[in-house]
């Protein structure tokens, strides 16, 4: 039986079948929890998504998918039912991204530090804002997302961690301590964050960048600055245009295309393979690459493990930096084979001496 397999009149026999014998009796049998993530709506009423879905598998195939055979999110029931055309919704909206909190964190900043009521009009504007980020998928999303209360809920979560508080903090979480602590130590370059968020939503560039340039955004891309201006970050470091015409204007004055920070060169090593590879950095610190075009001399020609060590953690160090770094260390390296060379021939030494 291949999961995901299943046709809408399988979805509409499971769901007759829950209607015939009641949610909890349905959820009893078939060893499904309540839904806690998305609900399935058929017909103006709600249900299990991922029970249906498991269920729907036995007019298929014969039997039902047991709750621990998928996932009733995204992966697994959410896809397939959305794929037969079934409407899903979220019970819960999504935990808030970084850039998110950015925005309420600067909001909070520009009332001294205070939090803010829902009928305030800033705080409606924000929330009218936060809606059109592209970060998280409608389906993701219910009718409460990212309203004016629970944007004012924000604010206090934030300005009742602020150090100079003295009341008793609401439920934030570590995020919004992060964040807030990177305002008080980085305030100039967060707001100018704030500002380039804001920017991008309004001029429409942030919805033109595929969500598929989140796919290298993982736990070894710190940018304390949000995802959205790192996305366009990255989208700028991969403009094969830009990459090329870079590449071209180095050799063109006796370059070569060794990286800029340890040295590595793609042909020397790989030969063929290798030749006119390099990746490009782009220098410009995400809180101050705005919407202006790109020049070459914002970008570094760089392998492939240095731009990686760059973007790790931030702040990031520029090429040049790196380079210090790294011959640094190289330093360090030669200095303790020295010391383990001459500690071994001094051992030996010792060892073949004549016995007196």
């Amino acid at each position: 039986m291949r999961r995901g397999a299943i046709t809408r009149e399988s979805v509409v026999k499971a769901i007759a079948e829950h209607d015939e014998l009641g949610r909890d009796a349905f959820l009893l049998r078939y060893g499904f929890g309540e839904a806690r993530s998305y609900v399935l709506l058929y017909e103006g009423r709600e249900y299990d998504s991922k029970a249906i879905a498991g269920v729907a598998h036995k007019w298929d195939h014969g039997r039902a998918l047991t709750a621990g055979e998928f996932s009733g999110g995204r992966d697994h029931a959410v896809t397939w039912l959305k794929r037969l055309g079934f409407q899903v919704k979220a019970v819960k909206n999504p935990d808030w991204a970084r850039d998110e909190v950015i925005l309420a964190c600067h909001l909070v900043t520009t009332n001294d530090w205070k939090g803010l009521d829902a009928q305030d009009s800033r705080v409606v504007e924000l929330s009218a804002l936060l809606q059109l980020l592209p970060i998280h998928a409608e389906a993701d999303r219910n009718e409460k997302f990212r309203n004016p209360n629970g944007v004012a809920r924000k604010t206090f979560d934030i300005a009742t961690r602020h150090p100079d508080y003295r009341g008793k903090p609401t439920n934030g979480g570590a995020l919004d301590v992060e964040v807030l602590n990177e305002f008080l130590v980085r305030l100039d370059q967060m707001t100018d964050a704030a500002h380039l968020i804001r920017q991008g939503i309004a001029t429409g560039e942030f919805q033109d960048l595929a969500l598929t340039d989140d796919e290298e955004l993982d736990d070894d891309f710190s940018a304390p600055e949000g995802r959205l201006l790192l996305r366009r970050h990255r989208a700028r470091e991969r403009n094969k245009s830009l990459r090329k015409k870079k590449i071209d204007s180095v050799l063109r004055k006796g370059g070569s295309l060794a990286c800029e920070a340890c040295g590595f060169d793609f042909e020397e090593i790989y030969g063929d393979r290798g030749a006119g590879y390099v990746e490009c950095h782009h220098v410009v610190p995400l809180h101050e690459a705005g919407e202006g075009r790109t020049k070459l001399r914002d970008l570094a020609l760089i392998c492939a493990n240095c731009h990686r060590m760059i973007h790790r953690r931030a702040p990031w160090p520029t090429p040049e930096e790196l380079r210090v770094t790294i011959e640094q260390r190289r330093s360090e390296i030669r200095r303790d084979s020295v010391a383990i060379v001459r500690q071994r021939g001094a051992g030996t030494d010792q060892a073949s001496a004549p016995e007196r």
